[in-house]
């Protein structure tokens, strides 16, 4: 057998994905770009790191980096009931919320199975969906955002599993909570609902979506949260899901033992309890999204209203040639082409000190490209 037989052996769905492309590390960009200073805006991640107490229970931990981590999570799932007044039962731990995506598309998916998700929505959606043969029902975005009242006209009865980001990334857009609500209330009981949560923490007070009272009246609904964005964890990848305890339990008949490490586990149970360092950080946003803002409108440029801690700029040209000029000045950006958005960057927010470099690389670019 030669070796490019031994792609035929993989199942269909796989043989036909394309591998998740991941940056280079900034130290070995550094080094081939002969820079001594990188900004990195790139992946949503928080400029400020994480709080003192994630570090602190981190510390406390390494002695014991011998033993296994508890393969329950029991402390952090009953930190989170506790924090979100459900039951230890209705939690599910992964790997980041990205491993919770993947476990709901094993655990409800079959080759028979359509999965309805919107354009421009975040990329794991089709990936698991093809990873496991399922059909993907793309619906095409309104505003950038999710057209829910065309979504619900797409679901059929092959329909198993819908996925909604909210905010939606890497549009940044927020569905209406009464929106959001009649969508998931007219769902069939034969379909699955993925609400994926990442960035709800940056959410503003007065447009957040309560989905948690949800939970009670409709079982089939799964929230997915993460502490990679807000809580500044992404290195230690944990994130959960709510959902009804019935729910949880198949999702926990799929999910690996020990897929959580045992940093990850004390850290993510401190940072519940650091509400300073998660202020610090929604502060730091909402001021960096209106500095990023005022920036992009000196320079005409628009932008779609992000309700993340991202924000993606119009450029009305290819964003590639930008992007790469950006890199070469040591500011590291996401490209979207592959959202179908050839035109637009994605920008993270950072420290204000980051945002104002990358405004300044970005306006000599514009002038030079």
């Amino acid at each position: 057998m030669s070796n490019e037989n031994i792609y035929r052996l993989a199942v269909a769905g796989v043989q036909q994905l394309i591998p998740y492309k991941a940056g280079k590390p900034i130290e070995e960009l550094e080094r081939e770009l002969g820079l001594t200073q990188i900004i990195k805006l790139a992946s949503n991640e928080n400029p400020l790191g994480p709080g003192k107490k994630a570090l602190a229970a981190i510390q406390a931990a390494l002695p014991e980096l011998a033993l296994y981590p508890d393969g329950s999570g029991f402390h952090l799932k009953q930190a989170l009931a506790k924090k979100y007044a459900l039951d230890a039962a209705q939690i599910t731990l992964g790997n980041g919320s990205n491993e919770i995506l993947e476990l709901v598309a094993r655990a409800f998916l079959t080759p028979a199975c359509e999965v309805v998700f919107s354009q421009h929505a975040f990329a794991v959606y089709p990936l698991v969906t093809q990873a496991v043969g399922a059909v993907a029902v793309v619906v095409p975005a309104i505003g950038y955002g999710h057209d829910l009242t065309a979504m619900a006209q797409a679901i059929t009865a092959n329909t198993r599993l819908v996925f909604i980001a909210n905010p939606n990334n890497p549009t940044g857009t927020l569905l209406a909570q009464a929106d959001l609500e009649q969508f998931i209330g007219a769902l069939p009981n034969t379909v699955v609902c993925v609400l994926d949560e990442a960035y709800f923490e940056f959410v503003s007070q007065d447009a957040v979506v309560n989905s948690i009272d949800w939970l009670e009246k409709y079982p089939n609904l799964i929230i997915t949260r993460t502490f990679s964005k807000a809580y500044g964890l992404a290195g230690l990848r944990v994130g959960y899901s709510l959902s009804s305890a019935e729910i949880a339990d198949i999702l926990n008949r799929v999910r690996q033992p020990f897929n959580n490490n045992a940093l990850a586990l004390v850290a993510a149970e401190a940072a519940l309890t650091d509400d300073k360092h998660l202020q610090r950080t929604i502060a730091n946003n909402t001021q960096g999204m209106q500095q990023l803002t005022d920036g992009f409108k000196a320079l005409g440029l628009e932008w779609i209203p992000s309700a993340g801690n991202f924000v993606a700029v119009d450029l009305k040209r290819a964003g590639l040639p930008v992007y790469e000029a950006l890199l070469r000045k040591g500011v590291i950006v996401r490209p979207v082409a592959n959202y179908e958005m050839p035109e637009f960057l994605r920008i993270s927010i950072g420290t204000p000190t980051e945002n104002q470099l990358f405004l300044q690389a970005l306006s000599d670019t514009l002038a030079n490209v």
